[in-house]
């Protein structure tokens, strides 16, 4: 199956879309689930709240719509733009993002205890960073994660991003990367995977995928999603792929 494909998205439900496939699969068909965090697992976007503290949300937010709508080609250069500005803002800063704001999407909970219960191993793949995903993955209980860590110094952001054995920053192929190399480690063939995510950076992995969802995505994404979540929680998935 591909994300590519040019038959119409057909509405199943009301806010619930589909193309590509016929309805019901089956979760116990598949053997990896593939989440992106921010705006999809989350309620945020880490970065932008991070940069509320340091008094510059509007101008991080700014560049991360743009590079979510694919408008910014560099999804890289775009990061390190944004990281930048963070420049300053303490580590406290970033615990009260995670007391105060961020919260888990509706049916998140749900939907990995579903993708547990049927076999499934769970991997979150970021672009954000790991002093956020390892929140999640340990509220979650999920398996696998990638994301990016933030250079700190005595106790605050650097404005620079520390580079990992695997490379530099996670970006849209170092998710597709991620999600293949978790899948021949699983011994699973990539159709057997389902990627979810909801801005242009999660495209690759969705491509690579065999069951591609957005989750009140952006257009671009919408459009090459096999399942469009559009209205209501994650959970909506087990709509068209079934528990049981």
């Amino acid at each position: 199956m591909s994300t590519h494909s040019t038959t119409a998205a057909s509405g199943f439900a009301p806010g619930l879309a589909i193309k590509g496939f016929a309805p019901p699969l089956r979760l116990a068909d598949f053997g990896l689930i593939a989440f992106d965090m921010d705006s999809t697992l989350i309620n945020i976007e880490c970065v932008d709240e991070i940069a509320d503290a340091a008094g510059r949300k509007a101008e991080v937010a700014a560049i991360t719509e743009a590079a979510m709508r694919g408008e910014i080609a560099d999804y890289k250069d775009s990061l390190r733009r944004r990281v930048a500005l963070l420049k300053g803002v303490p580590v406290a800063a970033m615990q009260q993002v995670i007391d105060r704001r961020l919260q888990l999407n509706p049916g998140a909970e749900t939907l990995v205890r579903a993708c547990r219960a049927a076999g499934l191993k769970t991997l979150l793949v970021s672009g954000g960073f790991t002093f956020f995903s390892d929140h999640v993955r340990d509220r979650l209980g999920l398996d696998f994660t990638r994301s990016n860590v933030l250079e700190v110094a005595a106790g605050a952001l650097t404005g620079r991003l520390v580079d990992q054995h695997w490379g530099d920053i996670c970006d849209g192929e170092e998710k597709r990367k991620m999600l293949l190399a978790t899948c021949a480690q699983l011994g699973l063939a990539p159709s057997r995977a389902i990627a979810m995510g909801d801005g242009a950076n999660d495209l690759p992995m969705m491509g690579a995928a065999g069951l591609s969802v957005a989750y009140h995505a952006k257009p671009a994404v919408r459009a090459q999603a096999m399942v469009s979540i559009e209205q209501g929680g994650l959970d909506r998935l087990l709509e068209v792929a079934s528990p049981g």
